[in-house]
C-alpha cells in the first residue's frame, strides 16, 4: 500500500463530530471552538502488518537522502499521507541521538536514563519535527491556489527559529511575534538571519499568542503555532523514533518539559498510534515537567486535572516554557490521563543543577531539559518512578541556544540559583609550577 492510498483529515478533538479537509484553512472547530486533530484512516493503516511498518521505517532510516532520510518524512504515511513528495520541505529533521546518562541513572537507582537529543537538529530544537509538516502543507496549499501570503507564529524563541528556517527554504514569507527581552539572543537572531519579519512586542508569550490568533483570522496569514494540529503530526514522530531506537520496546517513562503543551499531546498521539497498529505492545507512562514559576498544568494536576486557570508566568531560566495559558492544555490532559501521567515542577536551582549534572556526562542541556531532569530526580525520590525503571527524557533544545544560562551558572551569577556543580576556570600565573600544582589532584 502506498502513501497515496491512505487518507487523513481534520476532526474536532472534543468529539463534536466536525470534520474538514486537511487543505482547508481551519485551526479550531467552528461548532464548539475546540482544537482540531488530524484523523487518519486507522483501518487502512492496520491493513499493513506491524512488521511491514517496522521494515519500511527502518529501511528508510538507513538512507541519508531526503525526504526518506528525514525522521518525519521517512514515516510520511503517518503524517500527511496525501501530500505530494514534490511539496515536502525538509531540512533533515529528526534522526537525533538517544544519549545514555549512565552515571546519573546509577546515582538515582534507575535501570537507565536516556536523553532524546531533539536539539541536535537544523534549528536546534524539537520544533523542527512539526514545522516541516506545517510548512510542507502550506507549500501545497499555495500550489493549489489557496491565497496564503505568509506564515505567522507567536514564540518564546524556538518556534520562530523553526518557522523562519522552513519558510525560507520554501520561499514563503514568515512573520514572528516575540516577547521583547524575554528570549535569548541566539533565539532572536535565528529568525532575523532567515529573513523573517520579526515583531518584538512589549508583552509576554501569552500576549503574543493573542495577537497572532487575531492577525491570522485573516486567512491570508497562516497560523503556525502548535494549536495548529499539523504541527502535532510531525512532533508525534519523536515518540515513534524513540521506540524505534529501543528496538520497538518503549521505556517505562517518558518525561518532557511542558510549556504550550503541544509536545505532550504529540507524544501521546505517537504512542497511541504505535500501540493501535501493534508496533509496541505496552504503553509507557508520561510525565510533564514545568518550571515552578510557569506551572499552570502542575496546578491543575494537583487539583485532579481541574479546568485550566491561566496564570501570569513568572520569569524563569526555562524561558522557552514561560507560558501561563497553554493552548494545548485539554489535548495534553487527555494524553496524560490515557498514559497514567503525572506532572512535576522544578525550582530555578533544581533545573539549573540538573542540567549541569547531565552536562558532566557529555551533553549540553538547555534549561527546559533541566526542568525535565529535575522532575525525574523528584519523582524518583517520591517513589513515583520506581527504582530500576527505564526513563527517557525529551531534550527539547540545544544548550548552545542558552549560552548565557551556562555562563551564568558556572560564574555563580544566576539569581535564585545555588550552583552545586559550578566549574569556573582556574586563573593562574603563566608558570610551570603553578600549572603543575593545579593539576596534581587529577585522577
Amino acid at each position: 500500500m502506498t502513501a497515496g492510498a491512505l487518507k487523513a483529515g481534520y476532526a474536532c478533538a472534543e468529539g463534536c463530530g466536525f470534520t474538514a479537509s486537511l487543505w482547508d484553512v481551519v485551526y479550531r472547530c467552528p461548532r464548539c471552538e475546540g482544537l482540531l486533530e488530524v484523523a487518519h484512516d486507522e483501518a487502512a493503516l492496520r491493513a499493513v502488518p506491524a512488521a511491514e511498518w517496522k521494515r519500511r521505517f527502518e529501511s528508510r532510516f538507513a538512507t541519508s537522502r531526503l525526504p526518506d532520510g528525514s525522521g518525519v518524512w521517512g514515516k510520511r504515511e503517518w503524517a500527511l499521507p496525501e501530500l505530494p513528495v514534490e511539496d515536502i520541505v525538509s531540512l533533515g529533521e529528526g534522526r537525533v541521538p538517544l544519549k545514555p546518562l549512565p552515571r546519573m541513572a546509577a546515582e538515582l537507582g534507575l535501570g537507565s536514563l536516556m536523553l532524546k537529543e531533539c536539539g541536535v537538529s537544523p534549528t536546534g530544537s524539537f520544533k523542527d519535527w512539526g514545522m516541516t509538516v506545517l510548512v510542507s502543507a502550506v507549500k501545497h496549499l499555495r500550489a493549489r491556489g489557496t491565497p496564503i501570503r505568509a506564515v505567522a507564529c507567536a514564540s518564546t524563541g524556538d518556534t520562530s527559529a523553526a518557522l523562519s528556517a522552513y519558510a525560507a527554504a520554501a520561499g514563503i514569507p514568515a512573520v514572528v511575534f516575540l516577547p521583547k527581552n524575554k528570549v535569548s539572543l541566539a533565539q532572536l537572531v535565528q529568525p532575523i538571519a532567515n529573513g523573517a519579519r520579526v515583531l518584538s512586542l512589549d508583552t509576554d508569550f501569552d500576549g503574543c499568542m493573542k495577537l497572532v490568533q487575531a492577525v491570522t483570522a485573516d486567512t491570508g496569514l497562516y497560523l503556525a503555532n502548535s494549536m495548529n494540529s499539523l504541527r502535532i503530526e510531525g512532533q508525534k514522530m519523536i515518540a515513534v523514533e524513540l521506540c524505534q531506537d529501543l528496538g520497538w520496546e518503549p521505556p517505562d517513562w517518558i518525561v518532557i518539559p511542558g510549556g504550550n503543551l503541544g509536545n505532550a499531546s504529540a507524544l501521546g498521539r505517537g504512542l497511541e498510534l504505535m500501540h493501535t497498529l501493534g508496533l509496541i505492545t505496552r504503553r509507557p507512562r508520561i510525565a510533564v515537567a514545568q518550571a515552578q514559576r510557569a506551572n499552570p498544568l502542575s496546578r491543575s494536576f494537583r487539583g485532579g486535572f481541574q479546568e485550566l486557570t491561566p496564570i501570569q508566568a513568572g520569569a524563569t531560566l526555562a524561558s522557552a516554557i514561560q507560558i501561563g495559558n497553554p493552548v494545548s492544555f485539554r489535548r495534553a490532559v487527555k494524553m496524560l490521563r490515557a498514559f497514567d501521567g503525572v506532572v512535576e515542577e522544578a525550582t530555578e536551582s533544581e533545573l539549573a543543577n540538573a542540567a549541569a549534572r547531565a552536562d558532566r556526562e557529555g551533553t549540553f542541556a538547555c534549561p527546559q531539559t533541566g526542568v525535565a531532569l529535575a522532575a525525574v530526580e523528584k519523582l524518583v525520590a517520591q517513589g513515583v518512578i520506581a527504582k530500576g525503571a527505564s526513563v527517557a527524557v525529551v531534550a527539547t533544545a540545544h544548550g548552545l541556544k542558552f549560552a548565557d544560562f551556562k555562563v551564568g551558572y558556572h560564574r555563580g551569577t544566576l539569581a535564585d540559583v545555588t550552583a552545586a556543580h559550578a566549574n569556573p576556570p582556574v586563573e593562574l600565573p603563566a608558570d610551570l609550577s603553578s600549572v603543575r600544582a593545579a593539576l596534581k589532584d587529577l585522577g
